[in-house]
């Protein structure tokens, strides 16, 4: 009886947490974005230009204003493919109603899984480089408005839709698909768009609310659980990277085999640990190379960001191999993809929608992807995040880590980069520490000593 009660109390304390943070979060899709005609915006590494003749402007939520009509094709034309390419990228937020989280009586993450997501966000955006390119863009992503998704009351998707027209476009109506033209550009797809739509599919599917998602919150949960975290907790940047690294060692799907997540020692970056991966066997025996996800747990500065980081924040943000970063405000994750001027562009997990089924066919993607773009002042950004590089080959790796180096030389007024590339393995250097892993469990005493230290220093958990 005792459990039982106990069970109750905490499904009421989920309902309660899932409520509050929906009141609490549900504005902030709301709120007014600026956007400057007149300077570069930049997305994982692309470069967009609305440049126009003239001052600064200013463009906010549900402004339709006479100066969209001044705006000539070339621009327009380009802010369009902004959208699609923003839009494209795979949105994770917080969700409700999902299958019960082992060990625990929870069916949300509301409230405390918002790193969870960010990571999620991160990884998603490497496997898409991986398996659909980064030229790749969703079909569908300028029809997002038109969606009829239950997580979404009309009234919300009318607005954010609004919002994104206004602050970003000359378009004064949306551009509507009739089903019967819908159908008819369906069948008309060819091979390629067909195998990068199944991709598209299959890629949300890995990261969806259930227990045998490889990716899914369910098992993020029981790798954490190696750190000392449980459901309920929340996750710094540091430690959602090595949950990352071990969920993707330990994905089975034989898509999967070919990409491996190195995880950066103390801001070091060790070549020949990386490479040794890139070059490992996949478990079909296939001595192919496999490309490479590298996370680097950073700190942009003390109790707060320092300011003389910002070019650096600038300059992994501009790199073609950039897959974001895992940061935010205090208490508050967010993933970040892209600037303008001194602003990060970013999306947010802080907005509980309910559960999608991902194993059934043809099942709903317009919660996954998010219809507007979100900025921050880099000045409220919390100083620790984790930034990731995808690599496709181990040529792909030499090339960036000289780039990066370069790139954190020149945007460095400290003495010593944030982090380094250094030749050679790991324990060539650290001769206190032990090579050898224990084969029977996830996370060597090694990592164990390295994550207890992230969970206890004075670092803000987002």
């Amino acid at each position: 009886m005792e459990a039982t009660g106990t069970d109750e109390v905490e499904k009421i304390k989920s309902k309660f947490m899932s409520a509050w943070h929906n009141m609490k979060y549900s504005w902030v899709l709301k709120t007014k974005t600026y956007f400057s005609r007149n300077s570069p915006v930049f997305l994982l590494g692309k470069c967009y230009h609305f440049k126009t003749d003239g001052t600064y402007t200013a463009l906010t939520s549900f402004q339709y204003g006479s100066n969209f009509d001044e705006i000539n094709t070339e621009i327009s034309g380009n802010v369009e493919e902004f959208r699609k390419d923003f839009i494209s990228r795979i949105w994770l937020t917080y969700r409700e109603e999902f299958p019960q989280i082992k060990g625990s009586a929870l069916t949300t993450d509301c409230g405390w899984g918002c790193t969870l997501r960010t990571g999620q966000m991160l990884l998603a955006q490497g496997l898409m480089l991986h398996f659909l390119g980064r030229a790749w863009v969703w079909p569908d992503a300028l029809d997002i408005d038109n969606s009829d998704s239950e997580s979404w009351t009309a009234h919300t998707v009318k607005k954010l839709t609004a919002s994104f027209e206004a602050s970003l476009t000359a378009e004064r109506e949306p551009k509507i698909l009739s089903n019967h033209h819908q159908g008819t550009l369906k069948r008309n797809c060819d091979d390629s768009e067909m195998r990068n739509e199944v991709y598209h599919r299959k890629i949300i599917s890995w990261f969806g609310d259930s227990p045998l998602a490889a990716f899914g919150l369910h098992q993020l949960i029981e790798y954490g659980k190696k750190s000392g975290k449980i459901a309920g907790d929340w996750y710094g940047p540091a430690v959602v990277a090595h949950i990352l690294r071990k969920a993707v060692e330990e994905a089975r799907d034989p898509e999967l085999q070919g990409v491996t997540v190195y995880v950066a020692q103390d801001c070091t970056v060790y070549s020949s640990d990386v490479i040794d991966r890139q070059c490992s066997f996949m478990d079909s025996g296939k001595a192919d190379t496999k490309a490479v996800i590298i996370l680097v747990p950073v700190r942009l500065g003390g109790e707060r960001t320092n300011m003389d980081y910002l070019e650096f924040v600038k300059g992994i943000l501009s790199l073609e191999y950039c897959v974001g970063i895992i940061g935010g405000k205090p208490k508050q994750s967010y993933y970040f993809a892209g600037f303008q001027d001194d602003s990060l562009i970013y999306m947010d997990p802080h907005y509980c929608q309910s559960f999608v089924d991902v194993s059934i066919k043809d099942f709903p993607l317009e919660s996954f992807h998010c219809p507007s773009p979100k900025k921050m002042s880099f000045k409220k950004m919390d100083p620790s995040c984790t930034v990731g590089f995808y690599c496709r080959t181990v040529q792909d790796f030499e090339k960036a880590s000289e780039e990066i180096t370069k790139m954190l030389k020149s945007s460095s007024k400290e003495k010593y980069p944030l982090f380094t590339f250094v030749k050679g393995h790991s324990r060539d250097y650290d001769f206190a520490s032990s090579p050898l892993h224990e084969e029977n469990d996830l996370f060597s005493e090694d990592e164990k000593k390295r994550l207890k230290r992230f969970s206890t220093e004075e670092f803000v958990l987002l």
